[in-house]
């Protein structure tokens, strides 16, 4: 091979490398992440038996139910990301991925995700998938985020739902202790984008979305994430009030919730962009820590 031909050949290799990271973007990855995480999560602590084949398909059905909604956001969305200074570098309204392309990926893994969790798994995780998508994309993305700015309290709940389709997964039912894993996501959505919108309210205000702190000003906002904050530290216990798990995940949802909470109260106190973007960063840890602790509990006492 030429000289020429090699350097076409790595000018190719290097544009469709370009090219697939792009669309893996449109997915969110980092948001799919903690989506798969808690998944997974309640799909190890349900009661009964999946198997390894059948809870690798569920999980990977979550995944790709999570990309449709997020490539689905991302078209719809294009207009004002291409405003806004944190999301106007998205493949989209940089023009490396016309939006046409991004509907259809976003649409494409819906069509696989529902069908193949109901075929290789069971239709009420299936079901639970596609509420899960439609409410992402109808409720909170059309409806709920340009108009209210109770978008991301109402809203929150599509990415509460991925527990309880790992639920679901298992035992083809959904329970109070599913309920519950479901409700300490609900509860911990707000606090942790009203803590960003915070740092961003700027952004948010020139795109004209109405998050909290635009509409309500920054002062109410930070009196809400104190009220759901003190709400959601007694909620996350619940799931060790129920049975469900034990000492382990009671004692971390404890000592991660009192720091939770103390940041929450810094926030109202200080009133800074510091403490704002120091309880946003801490609250992905904090419901990391929260699944993390379910499943470590569960293998202490499967053990």
């Amino acid at each position: 091979m030429s000289i020429d031909a090699a350097s076409a050949v790595q000018v190719l290799a290097r544009s469709a490398r370009a090219r697939l990271r792009d669309y893996v973007a449109l997915l969110k990855p980092r948001v799919m992440s903690l989506v798969v995480f808690t998944g997974f999560a309640g799909l190890v602590v349900a009661p009964g038996e999946l198997g390894f084949a059948r809870a690798t398909m569920a999980v990977l059905c979550i995944a790709l139910g999570a990309g449709a909604a997020a490539a689905i956001n991302m078209w719809y969305d294009r207009d004002i990301d291409a405003v806004m200074e944190r999301t106007r570098r998205r493949p989209i309204p940089s023009g490396r991925v016309a939006p046409e392309r991004a509907l259809a990926l976003g649409i494409g893994l819906s069509a696989l995700s529902i069908p193949l969790m109901g075929m290789a798994v069971n239709w009420t995780a299936a079901a639970l998938l596609a509420l899960t998508i439609a409410f992402y994309v109808f409720v909170y993305t059309i409806w709920l985020k340009r108009r209210t700015p109770q978008n991301i309290v109402i809203g929150g709940a599509a990415g509460a739902f991925p527990p309880m389709i790992g639920w679901a997964a298992v035992t083809g039912t959904v329970s109070l202790e599913s309920l519950a894993l479901f409700l300490i996501i609900f509860m911990w959505t707000p606090p942790h984008f009203w803590a960003l919108s915070l740092c961003r309210t700027d952004d948010y205000a020139k795109a004209g979305v109405p998050m909290l702190p635009v509409v309500a000003g920054k002062a109410e906002t930070r009196r809400q994430i104190m009220i759901y904050a003190a709400l959601l530290v007694p909620l996350s216990l619940a799931p060790a009030a129920l049975g469900t798990v034990g000492m382990i995940y009671g004692t971390t949802a404890a000592v991660a919730g009192t720091w939770l909470l103390a940041l929450a109260i810094q926030v109202f106190r200080e009133q800074t962009a510091r403490a704002a973007r120091r309880l946003f960063q801490y609250s992905i840890l904090y419901l990391f820590a929260l699944f993390a602790a379910l499943i470590l509990d569960w293998a202490v006492t499967a053990a």
